[in-house]
């Protein structure tokens, strides 16, 4: 099934795969970019609520929507090649975030359970570079569509997630700037442009099949686009998760440990997972495109409490990304050393 057929499915229209009013889901504030771009104080105030309560929101009005169909359509093409080739452009054991990953490589939860999903991360610096290399070269099939497809859709995400961090920095009462000084798009991150992929469960759907483990996003703020559901969130005094329905022409974006870090807990970097999409919709492939906006390299993360702090983004993330492999699984410390901001307490009671 192409990219492009799996966006008319589950809650995208009212099928027999559509609605299920037995499906728990948690609702989200709506924001209107457009509306936040114009200054609009109701729609700052929106986002503000939406930043420091649960830490997750849809936005409309984005203008990306093409961008994201050509994204889903590269996922199409790169998967399809065969894993021979993939393998040639994997991302590794040793904490490094570019390149393809392959499915079952990674733990879910302190039994060692693996995941689900095949994905390929494109560095944001390798996009900017472009024709030059920045970190590593990438499938034919992404180079083919660099120009047209992977450059537009990381300069259009960039803007957005930048302009919804200088928002929130004055929000925040920081002084002008601040916490675009720990973004800079020039610099080297770990900024990436991700597509992912996870086949239909070959068992009857259960949501111990992880597709992505319980977890709070590494960086600053991610863009998401996706058209089955799947997304589930832990949200603030709850004990049971719930989904996050997709909705038409609606990103889901959300705020990650960086963020809650420079801001002293503040904006909240939520605990999400991903499971196999509910109901009829388990049958389809699921797909995603997400762009994770992180701060540079050097930046370090000033100590914070309880949080594993006073290191740089870099070793920040590379410790995160290392800690679910396979290669170095250890038991139940590689999951403990794979936590971020989330409460420990939190993920000890609902058995993450």
């Amino acid at each position: 099934m192409s990219s492009r057929s799996n966006g008319r499915v589950g809650w995208y229209i009212n099928t027999p795969c559509g609605r299920h009013d037995d499906i728990p889901t948690h609702p989200l504030l709506v924001v209107d970019y457009q509306l936040i771009r114009a200054g609009d104080k109701d729609e700052i105030s929106k986002l503000w609520k939406a930043a420091t309560e649960l830490g997750f929101w849809y936005l409309k009005n984005h203008g990306v929507d093409r961008e994201v169909d050509e994204m889903f359509e590269l996922g199409a093409e790169t998967m399809r090649l065969p894993l021979e080739e993939k393998m040639k452009y994997e991302e590794g054991d040793d904490g490094f975030s570019f390149g393809y990953k392959p499915a079952g490589v990674n733990a879910v939860d302190d039994k060692g359970s693996t995941d689900a999903t095949e994905f390929l991360n494109v560095s944001k610096d390798d996009a900017l570079a472009w024709p030059k290399q920045a970190h590593r070269s990438y499938p034919s099939t992404v180079n083919a569509r660099m120009q047209s497809t992977v450059i537009p859709f990381v300069q259009k995400s960039l803007a957005i997630n930048h302009f919804f961090i200088d928002v929130l920095n004055n929000q925040l009462g920081l002084p002008e700037g601040a916490l675009a000084k720990l973004h800079r798009a020039e610099e080297h991150s770990g900024c990436v442009a991700r597509i992912i992929k996870a086949d239909p469960p070959l068992v009857p759907f259960s949501e111990e099949k992880i597709h992505l483990s319980a977890h709070t996003d590494f960086g600053s703020l991610s863009f998401l686009h996706n058209r089955l559901g799947g997304l589930q969130v832990l949200a603030p005094g709850a004990d049971r998760w719930q989904y996050v329905k997709p909705l038409p022409g609606h990103a889901i974006c959300n705020i990650g440990d960086s963020l809650n870090i420079f801001s002293g807990g503040i904006l909240r970097s939520n605990i999400h997972r991903v499971i196999p999409p509910p109901k009829d919709q388990a049958k389809f492939e699921r797909w995603s495109v997400i762009y994770f906006t992180r701060p540079h390299n050097s930046v370090e993360l000033p100590p914070a409490g309880k949080f594993d702090t006073g290191i740089t983004e870099e070793a920040w993330l590379e410790r995160r990304v290392r800690s679910t492999k396979l290669l170095y699984y250890k038991g139940a410390e590689s999951w403990i050393a794979y936590r971020g901001t989330e409460d420990p307490e939190l993920t000890a009671r609902v058995g993450m």
